[in-house]
Parts: C-alpha cells; sequence; structure tokens
C-alpha cells in the first residue's frame, strides 16, 4: 500500500482495530523529526485463554489474528495497516532502498545458465533470458542436435503474484515430462505433465502433493505424496497412472505416524522405489523392486534413537546410519541379504568422533562423501583401488558439496565450492586421471573478489565451548572498534550455515559493515552433538552462543558495541526473538524473518504444519515438564518491559511452515511493553508463503529494504 492510501485506510479502518494516524504528515512534509514520525497501529486486545491438556492456561490478547482461511477482513486490515506504517516510516529510504536493490540486481548475469549434465542419452540444463523464472531445457547427446524447451516458467507464471517450480522429472522413455508447480506459496503443488513428443500439456492434473516425483519402468505410473490438506504432512504414497483420473489413482502406502515426514525416491540403480520415513531421531526405508512391483521391504524398522538412510548400486545397499555412531558411519549389505534387517549389515567407514558424515553418491568406480570437520564442510573420496583423498581447498572458511552427478558409471565427480568471498563455482574430478576441470564460476558482475578477505575465528562461550565465526569484509575494513556489523545465524534442527557466497552482501561490505556468520550449538557444523548441544533443554545454549559471539566479535574490534545488527530466520527467527528479549542492548537493529516465536502455542496446535514432526526438537507442551521448558524461551511470553532493538519484522501470508499471525502477534504485543523509541516494523508479503516472493530479481527487494531500515539504524551514511 502507498503512502497516499494512509488516510483512506485510516477513515476505513475496520471495527476493533485503531490505527493512530492523527500525526500522519502528508508524504511530502515527513522528516526524520520523531514528532512527526507516524504512529503504528495498535491491534486491538481480545483475551483467549490457551490451554493445555494438564490444565496450564495463559491469556492470549493477540489470538484473533489467526485465520486458517487469510480472508477475515478484521486481520487484513490490520496487515495492510502494518504495511502501510513500515512504508510510511521507511520513505526517507526510499532512494537508498532502491540503490541497494539496483546493486545488487546488477550483480546478477540475466542470462546465466546452470552447467548442463548427461542423463540417459540427454544433456539437460535451466537458465534464465533476462526474465524473472527459469527455462529448462535439453538436447539430444548427438552432434548438432537442436535445445528443446521442456518447460518455461515465465509463461506459467504469468497472470500469478507467486509461481514456483518444483520437481521435474522425465520418462524413461524421454517421452513424457512431469512436474510440479505452487502458484500460492504454501508449497501444496500441482503434478502435471507434458508431451515432450507434440508440445501438448495434458490433461491429466493432481492437486495438494508434495514437490518429489518418480516414474515407474512403464512410462505411464508416477509416483507422488499426496498431503494432508489441514497439517500439509505428506501422508499417502499414489500412484497415478496417464489418462486416468486423479480420483482413480491407488494408494500405495499411508503413514499413520504424524510425526514422520516423507519422501520417496529412485535408487541410483534406478531399480528400486523408495519411501524414506523421518523423525527427529528415528527413521525407516521401505523399498520396492520397480521391475518386479510387489510388496515393499523394510530395511530396518523403526526404532527411536537409531536414524539411516540407504541408496544401492550394483547389487549392493549402502547404508548410512548413526547406530553406535552418533557422527555416522557406512554400512553395506548385499541384496539377498537385505531383508534380513540390520543384523546383516556389515561396517564399511567405521565412525570417527571428529568427522561427521553428511551425504553419500555412489559410483561405479568409486564413491564420494560429504562430511565435516573442524566446522567445514568437504568432500573425501573412495576410489575402488587406493587409498581416499579430501578435495583440496585454498581459503580458511569454504563450502564445498557434490553437485548434479546424474550417471553412475562416470569417472568424473562433480563438485561445487563456494565461500563468502568465492562465488558458486562447479569443478570435476577424473578421479582415475586426477585431472580437475572449472566448469563454471557463477557469474557476479562486477564483482572483484580480490576487494574482500574472509577469516575463521573461534569464539568461546561462557560455559568455555569454542565457537566457529566465518567473517568476511572488505579488504580496506579497520578492526579498530568502530565499525558497523551484521551477525547472522540459525541454530535449530542440525540444519549447519555453512559459508556460502551471497551476492547482496558486497552492497554492505562496499559500505563499511562486516558480515558474520555464527556457526552456533544447534546446527551440525561441528558434528552430531553440537545439534545434541542446541535442541531441547539444552537449546538455551543455541541463543547464549549467539550472544557470546556478538560479545566476542566486538571486543576484537570488528564492530562498535552500538553498531550490531542481527538476522535470521524461520527458526533463526526465534533466535532473534529469544536474543531481543535476553540481550536487547547488544543489538541496535534485528531482522526476525518468518519467524517461530509463539513455541507454545503452536507446539500446543496439532493441526498446524510441522507441529507433530517436532516433539523431539523442542519437546512436547501437552506435558508440563516440556511447557515449562519452552515457555521460559518462547518469544511471544516472554516478552517484557524493556527498550527493544529497532525490528525488522518480515512474514509470507500463505507461509505454511510458520504461519503469519506469529510475527503479527509478536509484533503487536512487543509495541505494548517497548519503554525505546527504536521502530519495530512488521512487513507481510501477501502473495507468498515461508520462502518470500517468487521471482530471480523481485526477492531481493525486501532485502533491500531490511538493508536500508539496518544501515540506518547502525548510522551508516
Amino acid at each position: 500500500m502507498k503512502l497516499s492510501a494512509w488516510r483512506g485506510l485510516c477513515a476505513m479502518a475496520v471495527s476493533g482495530i485503531l490505527v493512530s494516524c492523527a500525526s500522519m504528515p502528508e508524504p511530502e512534509t515527513m522528516t526524520d523529526s520523531p514528532k512527526q514520525t507516524p504512529r503504528p497501529p495498535v491491534a486491538a486486545v481480545k483475551p483467549h485463554e490457551v490451554k493445555a491438556p494438564f490444565g496450564a492456561v495463559r491469556i492470549d490478547p493477540y489470538y484473533w489474528l489467526r485465520d486458517d482461511t487469510r480472508k477475515n477482513p478484521e486481520m487484513i486490515g490490520y496487515l495492510e495497516a502494518e504495511n502501510a506504517y513500515t512504508d510510511a516510516i521507511l520513505a526517507p529510504e526510499t532512494a537508498r532502498r532502491e540503490a541497494i536493490f539496483q546493486e545488487i540486481t546488477g550483480r546478477i548475469e540475466p542470462n546465466d545458465s546452470s552447467v548442463p549434465y548427461r542423463r540417459n542419452g540427454y544433456w539437460y540444463r535451466s537458465g534464465y533470458d533476462g526474465r524473472e523464472y527459469p527455462i529448462f531445457h535439453r538436447r539430444a547427446d548427438k552432434e548438432g542436435a537442436p535445445e528443446d524447451v521442456l518447460l518455461d516458467a515465465n509463461v506459467l507464471a504469468q497472470g500469478k503474484g507467486y509461481f514456483a517450480v518444483g520437481d521435474l522429472s522425465v520418462s524413461d522413455d524421454n517421452r513424457l515430462l512431469a512436474w510440479a508447480e505452487d502458484a500460492v506459496g504454501r508449497r501444496q503443488y500441482t503434478l502435471k505433465f507434458k508431451n515432450l513428443q507434440t508440445g501438448e500439456i495434458l490433461a491429466d492434473e493432481v492437486t495438494n502433493i508434495s514437490p518429489s516425483l518418480v516414474w515407474g519402468t512403464d512410462n505411464r505410473t508416477v509416483y507422488y505424496l499426496e498431503k494432508d490438506p489441514e497439517t500439509l504432512l505428506e501422508k499417502r504414497v499414489k500412484a497415478h497412472v496417464i489418462g486416468t483420473p486423479a480420483s482413480a489413482d491407488t494408494v500405495i502406502y499411508e503413514e499413520a505416524d504424524d510425526t514422520f515426514y516423507m519422501s520417496i525416491d529412485r535408487t541410483r540403480s534406478e531399480r528400486y522405489l523408495c519411501i524414506g520415513l523421518r523423525g527427529t531421531v528415528s527413521s525407516e526405508t521401505r523399498c520396492v523392486d520397480l521391475h518386479e512391483p510387489g510388496e515393499f521391504f523394510v530395511l530396518a524398522p523403526r526404532e527411536r534413537d537409531f536414524l539411516y538412510s540407504a541408496d544401492h548400486l550394483d547389487g549392493q545397499w549402502v547404508i548410512r546410519t548413526d547406530w553406535n555412531a552418533p557422527n555416522y558411519r557406512l554400512m553395506t549389505v548385499a541384496d539377498d541379504a537385505v531383508r534380513g534387517g540390520r543384523t546383516n549389515w556389515k561396517e564399511w567407514i567405521a565412525h570417527d568422533p571428529a568427522v561427521f558424515i553428511a551425504g553419500v553418491e555412489l559410483f561405479d568406480d568409486f564413491t564420494a562423501i560429504g562430511e565435516r570437520s573442524d566446522g567445514l564442510l568437504k568432500v573425501r573420496v573412495l576410489p575402488k583401488q587406493g587409498e581416499s583423498f579430501l578435495v583440496a581447498s585454498d581459503e580458511p572458511a569454504y563450502t564445498m558439496g557434490l553437485s548434479v552427478n546424474s550417471e553412475a558409471q562416470s569417472d568424473w565427480l562433480r563438485y561445487s565450492y563456494t565461500s563468502l568471498t568465492t562465488p558458486p563455482t562447479t569443478y570435476e574430478l577424473n578421479v582415475a586421471t586426477g585431472e580437475r576441470r572449472l566448469l563454471k564460476t557463477e557469474p557476479v558482475i562486477g564483482y572483484d573478489a580480490s576487494r574482500y578477505v574472509t577469516e575463521r575465528r573461534w569464539a568461546t562461550a561462557r560455559d568455555g565451548t569454542k565457537i566457529p565465526v566465518s567473517i568476511v569484509t572488505s579488504k580496506d575494513f579497520k578492526r579498530d572498534g568502530t565499525g558497523a556489523l551484521l551477525q547472522y545465524a540459525y541454530g535449530s534442527y542440525g540444519i549447519s550455515m555453512d559459508p556460502r557466497f551471497n551476492v547482496s552482501v558486497p552492497s554492505l561490505l562496499d559500505r563499511g559493515v562486516a558480515y558474520a556468520i555464527a556457526h552456533i550449538r544447534g546446527g551440525q557444523e561441528m558434528g552430531r552433538q553440537w545439534y545434541e548441544d542446541g535442541k531441547l533443554k539444552k537449546k538455551q545454549n543455541t541463543f547464549n552462543d549467539f550472544i557470546d559471539v556478538t560479545d566476542f566479535l566486538v571486543k576484537e574490534g570488528y564492530a562498535a558495541p552500538n553498531r550490531v545488527a542481527a538476522a535470521g530466520g524461520s527458526a533463526g527467527g526465534l533466535l532473534m526473538g529469544a536474543v531481543a528479549n535476553l540481550a536487547p542492548q547488544k543489538y541496535a537493529a534485528m531482522n526476525a524473518g518468518v519467524p517461530f516465536v509463539d513455541v507454545v502455542t503452536t507446539m500446543l496446535d496439532t493441526s498446524i504444519p510441522l507441529t507433530t514432526n517436532e516433539y523431539d526438537e523442542w519437546g512436547n507442551p501437552e506435558q508440563p515438564e516440556w511447557y515449562e521448558v519452552m515457555l521460559a524461551y518462547s518469544p511471544y511470553d516472554q516478552v517484557k518491559a524493556q527498550a527493544y532493538p529497532a525490528l525488522y519484522v518480515d512474514t509470507g501470508l500463505w507461509d505454511s511452515q510458520v504461519q503469519y499471525w506469529e510475527p503479527a502477534k509478536w509484533v503487536a504485543k512487543l509495541r505494548t511493553v517497548n519503554t525505546g523509541d527504536a521502530p519495530i516494523l512488521l512487513r507481510t508479503n501477501m502473495e507468498a508463503g515461508h520462502g518470500g516472493k517468487s521471482g530471480r530479481f523481485e526477492r531481493y527487494k525486501q532485502t533491500s529494504e531490511w538493508y536500508a531500515f539496518m544501515l540506518r539504524q547502525l548510522g551508516v551514511k
């Protein structure tokens, strides 16, 4: 909503919302004077009892902001008033915001393309032609063969406020394309098909699915995951046969336990369809031979505190498991023994307490392993003949990973490399000869890596634990304690925030701001125990680590004490909310993106997506013990009278991961107790979900807005 709409909005405010606009000046007269700063909307207070099964009751004054239909005019009116207020507060930063947006998008090559990969006689790639969405191509592996367009997402996205293509999969006979698309942002995809010989879009269509597709060997059947329409959990594996109605689709498997996520995949050998079932501390894999369909067999039945995943090649199963191995080990079992359970598994790569096995890629003549050691993601190669070796790197803080390796028969291993100063780069290594080829470095227009420097430092947390920190600055940055800093972290689910190149960060570095990633507990950068020490009853470590890293960086001269900003999204937004309650004086500004801030209320509601899957991550508040643990740090519940830092909070109306009402309620409550005068802003994207706006360039508008807001709070001219 534009500034010019403010007065109309005040006049048409719906019942129950007080939008204080009496002091709102006309846009052209607005200045930075506090007396002329617009007042924020005031959400109506409507006390609502939130009850736990054991009898505990909390009063939620803003529970009414929840509307599962996303149509309540009172709720919509409030969110729009918040957006208008954010527009008004940020009006003085319009020029800077636009300049940053032009800088970021100006670094992006408009006609970029991915590295082609070969599969089943064709070369595949995706690319851009200057527009917002990708175009997917293929050409036959023949001299002079023309390149065909599989799918143009720009055409599919026309007229839509949001659009995303999920999985794309081509049938074994190369004739049919199946893909999943989302036109809302709620991650409820629609399955569609295209005849690649005629270009015809088929009439077949299946709604409310997950973007995970597997073709059957008959080239007519596609296996997919159907979601529960309320919780959005994947509940059933179904089979759709081309030319038949979706109502006739067969249920292949149905999962009764709502604490498990579900996925489907085809093994490396292309022979088996496998269903992966995974909770926080338990997993199970069920497979069926696609060449001889029959009953699914279970590699090992689910069991608490036992995780594994499996792949198959050349008559053998390779299993990555934490069975008596917190950092995982690799085991094998032959086809004729796989149905005997894990008693038949044989150890191949032993557990190493200093090395976490993150992933495995099978080839005919070697195996590639993604592993973590010293807080860094690396690639190890295990030839069938000879010693294993690590792929080398030249920087102190970097991220290396397995790239697209579509054919097991190849001698070439493709891997990716990036750092805070190095754009994403794809190499391939010939394991037989040792030859290495640079395939592509992502073009970044106008970027000169020599102008920046990256470091790896170790901060000491209050309990003595050493926390790795990845830092990037411009080369002329002076570590004299007067500068500005943005510190980022996540710290949940064992998800590691590796030091990767971010095309937006140079806009901060060029303005003298340092950027740091705090690899705090709750992630998995330092192995499985790093994750275990940052969840459940140890969750406080996550928050303490972030604050202690800030203290370390300030002490080491990376920033002045009053010039530190912080950012985190989703569970990282929970981190921001907790840190804002614990140490608001240490931060000048914070970005809480799609933040999970109403922990107890959300985890008491099993109808909300993700709740039941995450009892082993946060605890189950239906039990008094866990209720108190979670209540002690839940940002919404721990808001108190104190001066909060400037906050930029963003959300998406259609978010399926963290519902929009969590940040909306949090902001409303913060406003009632904040004793400081720093602005608290809520930006709601009315046409997006958890990932924000779709579109290659469009997504950076919100980044630019946050940067402009932050730079003002940090005193960057």
